[in-house]
């Protein structure tokens, strides 16, 4: 009789994705003259699967070591040697083949870890030996790479933008924010990372997001076997006080120590074992972002009735995150801010305001996250539908991305900008909100160890206004809020236009919002109107300066502003004289415009089309978009015959065969997976 297993239920392998370096890397070291290479990491950062990807369409010979076996002489090769065979006889045997994959070799028993050791000495056999990091090795492994026999590669944790691809190659769409909740838990681990997506895909937590093919994620940890072998040493702790400790850190991080709510003595024995963080301020939380969320989940109904902060405390807390991004905002600072309430809101599924939604949005923007900007801002419109700031975000975000069609632009007059950072004024001067201290420099907001930060229980202090000025001074003799409102419905309908690819219709609506122009190219309409980084970026695109720019994009890049340091990289490579400069200036540009969530901007798609005319760009770009030649002779006042001629003078320096080709060459190069 025959049994037949529904194809729904098995369980396929996802798509290798990402790691093409590393790939690479591997791939020459076991070819050619090389002696192989020693692949170490934590456990399921996804070793195996790359040296087997590595060796892929190889003649390989593989062995495994197993705890079960540590035990037994040459248990690993039990299938390549003779049961009675001496290492001398064992190394002879193996000395032809060509390439030999370990795999788990920290658990080799010691013959087979002394085989190992001596075809690596002889040099006859490639090797490509895997081995996890934290676990006890045979002296023999671990002396492959400390006496330097093999080059050791140290497995780093996949980049975020990579466990994206991972993620919709593996699932489908998946919107931004629970992408960024699985790669903020699970830290490269992606072992854990498939087994929390196939627990909360079985238990039917994923919801549709409305009006879209992606998919969100809110609601508790799913408790899987991965999960408790990852948490035990969090689960199991029962000194005196310790799992209180660790449960009030849970509901209520960060904590001010000297609050008298946490047991010091527990304390500081979480805090030698590496699972509790301390910053130079007294203030505790959790040292790993899963230890919150398996903590809550594991918690039973009455301990979370008593330790959960009620809404008072959960809103003063969140007020004081909304009013230290607001403050990074407004510093021109927008590396990354330990603001884990509204986080843990978001991923309870308990809902978030609309005004902190926005203030999130708005810095995700600014750091070029923009898929989570748009998220963000549409978490906001469900608890407001009509926000106004967070309508202008989604608009912004989508525009940027090259989507406008998935938002539509916001009214100017009822647009509130506060929160921008204002590039008209002092670059490092803070603008602190009311009910707040400014930190002694922007360096000293160093995100997790801001004394600013409070948790629900014990909120440091009340903030009254976290409003800061708009992008830009209001000219002199202006009103002041109603401008700002003015100058963010005009940047809306600015890169509205620059996604359509009409960059003179997107130049003629900038207003008072000069460091737009910049962006798109026009940097004479900001002169005397910026200061700081902003300034500097402005006088080396006017000068066409590509040095000072590659400066300006690397100052840009160290304040967390990734996108517009891609874009200002992007001008460089036009601006250079040195084709080796202008290489890097592009590996750099495209490096950094890879990390900004699918954004699409007139100065990045210009690492495509360097090679043409700004006339030539303007007119692909609206080809690409599906314009007629005669629609583009009446937008641009040109004739058909002028459009059809610049048309054809870039399909010759773009490799072009026709108009149809054109939308794959406007696209940012994108990485491939492997």
């Amino acid at each position: 009789m025959t049994f037949e297993r529904d194809p729904k239920t098995l369980e396929l392998p996802w798509p290798f994705t990402g790691r093409e370096d590393e790939l690479e890397l591997v791939r020459r070291s076991v070819a050619g003259g090389r002696h192989g290479i020693v692949v170490t990491g934590p456990a399921g950062r996804g070793k195996t699967r790359l040296v087997t990807e590595a060796v892929r369409g190889t003649d390989c010979a593989r062995v495994a070591g197993t705890p079960e076996t540590r035990g037994l002489p040459f248990a690993a090769f039990a299938h390549l040697v003779p049961e009675t065979a001496s290492l001398h006889r064992a190394v002879q045997l193996l000395s032809g083949v060509r390439l030999l994959l370990v795999d788990d070799a920290h658990l080799l028993d010691d013959a087979s870890a002394a085989l190992v050791h001596q075809l690596a000495v002889h040099g006859r056999t490639r090797l490509l030996v895997v081995a996890t990091d934290g676990a006890r090795a045979p002296g023999a492994i671990s002396r492959l790479w400390t006496g330097e026999l093999l080059p050791r590669l140290a497995l780093e944790p996949l980049p975020r933008e990579e466990t994206a691809q991972l993620l919709a190659s593996g699932v489908g769409g998946l919107e931004a924010l629970t992408v960024s909740r699985l790669y903020r838990m699970c830290r490269g681990d992606l072992r854990l990372l498939r087994e929390v997506v196939d627990a909360v895909r079985e238990e039917d937590r994923m919801a549709r997001v409305p009006d879209s093919t992606e998919s969100e994620w809110r609601g508790p940890v799913p408790i899987t076997a991965t999960v408790r072998e990852r948490t035990a040493h969090l689960l199991d702790r029962t000194g005196n006080g310790e799992r209180e400790t660790l449960d009030r850190l849970a509901f209520g991080e960060p904590l001010p120590v000297d609050a008298g709510t946490l047991d010091l003595d527990a304390l500081e024995r979480l805090e030698a074992d590496g699972l509790v963080h301390v910053d130079e301020q007294g203030t505790a939380r959790l040292a790993h972002p899963l230890h919150a969320p398996v903590l809550r989940a594991a918690a039973g109904r009455l301990k979370a009735l008593r330790l959960a902060p009620t809404p008072a405390d959960c809103a003063a807390a969140l007020e004081t995150e909304t009013a230290a991004l607001a403050r990074a905002i407004g510093e021109r600072d927008v590396r990354a801010v330990f603001a884990p309430v509204g986080e843990w809101l978001l991923d309870e599924g308990a809902g978030v305001p609309a005004r902190h939604a926005a203030v999130r949005a708005r810095f995700a923007r600014l750091r070029g996250e923009l898929r989570e900007a748009a998220a963000w801002a549409r978490e906001g419109l469900r608890a407001a539908a009509d926000d106004p700031a967070c309508r202008l975000e989604l608009a912004l975000a989508a525009a940027q991305s090259g989507h406008p069609e998935l938002a539509a632009p916001p009214a100017g007059p009822d647009v509130d900008r506060s929160s921008e950072p204002s590039t008209g004024s002092d670059d490092r001067a803070a603008v602190v909100p009311a009910g707040s201290t400014a930190p002694d420099s922007v360096e000293s907001r160093g995100g997790s160890s801001d004394s600013r930060f409070a948790g629900p229980l014990q909120p440091r202090a009340a903030v009254v206004d976290s409003s800061t000025p708009p992008l830009t001074a209001p000219p002199t003799g202006s009103s002041g809020a109603a401008d700002s409102r003015e100058v963010a419905g005009g940047s809306a309908v600015t890169w509205w236009a620059a996604a359509r690819g009409d960059l003179d219709a997107a130049l003629g609506t900038v207003g008072e919002d000069p460091y737009d122009a910049v962006r798109l190219g026009a940097p004479e309409r900001a002169v005397g109107r910026l200061t700081g980084v902003f300034a500097e970026h402005a006088d080396a695109l006017a000068h066409d300066d590509g040095p000072a720019l590659d400066r300006a994009a690397q100052a840009l890049e160290e304040r967390g502003f990734l996108l517009f340091a891609a874009e200002a990289y992007a001008q460089a490579v036009r601006s250079h004289r040195d084709p080796g400069a202008a290489r890097t200036s592009r590996t750099r540009a495209v490096a950094l415009a890879r990390r900004c969530q699918g954004a699409r901007t007139p100065a990045l798609s210009g690492l495509v089309l360097g090679e043409l005319t700004a006339r030539q760009r303007q007119i692909v770009t609206l080809a690409a978009a599906g314009l007629s030649n005669r629609q583009i002779a009446e937008k641009l006042t040109l004739s058909i015959r002028t459009v059809g001629n610049h048309l054809y003078s870039a399909y010759a320096r773009l490799g072009a065969s026709d108009r149809d080709a054109l939308p794959c060459l406007v696209e940012l190069p994108e990485a491939q997976p492997a």
